[in-house]
């Protein structure tokens, strides 16, 4: 079965030798070869501004990029979320990226005396994370802390479920281990996962 899939590459670095970009081609090529749909938002091209006030944030007259963002994540079925782990959690600009897509009236909708409504139930999404440390360290010694709070206070607070998983430890290792994780992710690519 097709999925439309919406690519989120949080590197805020463009230069293309970053291996997060080589991971995301790498899914979408398998992606869109087996025959789905595929988006992508690279969130180092895109212009936005910081989040400064509540009311900014509320505004829902979103920034171009922005609203565009919003389009392609209304859009698809399934989220992939890659990202460098920058001391212990997500890059800034891409926490900045999340903020501002994930507005209310958008994202989800504030009910008087209930629990905001998800707005983007019916998605799910794979989060991709490279880092320098082993990734069993990452998840055994930190509790892979940035991964639980994308996960639980974002994704989740806005219905995206379910949502798995990928770390990638010793990310300055060899080329057979930079090789083996491109053919995993042209695997989960393929699958839409």
């Amino acid at each position: 079965m097709s999925r439309k899939i919406a690519i989120i590459d949080g590197h805020p670095d463009a230069d293309p030798g970053r291996f997060v970009h080589a991971l995301s081609n790498a899914y979408a090529e398998s992606a869109i070869a087996a025959g789905h749909e595929v988006q992508r938002l690279t969130v180092a091209e895109l212009d936005f501004p910081n989040v400064t006030s509540r009311a900014q944030w509320q505004d829902k007259k979103a920034p171009p990029a922005v609203a565009n963002a919003q389009k392609v994540i209304a859009w698809a079925d399934h989220l992939l979320i890659l990202y460098p782990l920058w001391l212990g959690d997500m890059p800034a600009v891409l926490k900045i990226f999340f903020e501002q897509v994930m507005r209310p009236g958008f994202a989800f909708h504030y009910r008087e005396k209930k629990f905001p409504k998800k707005g983007l139930k019916g998605k799910s999404a794979r989060i991709v994370v490279t880092m320098g440390m082993p990734a069993l360290f990452y998840r055994l010694v930190y509790g892979a802390h940035s991964v639980k709070s994308l996960k639980r206070n974002i994704l989740h607070f806005v219905g995206i479920k379910p949502v798995e998983c990928s770390l990638i430890g010793n990310v300055e290792g060899s080329a057979d281990d930079r090789a083996g994780w491109l053919a995993k992710m042209k695997k989960l690519g393929a699958a839409a996962s």
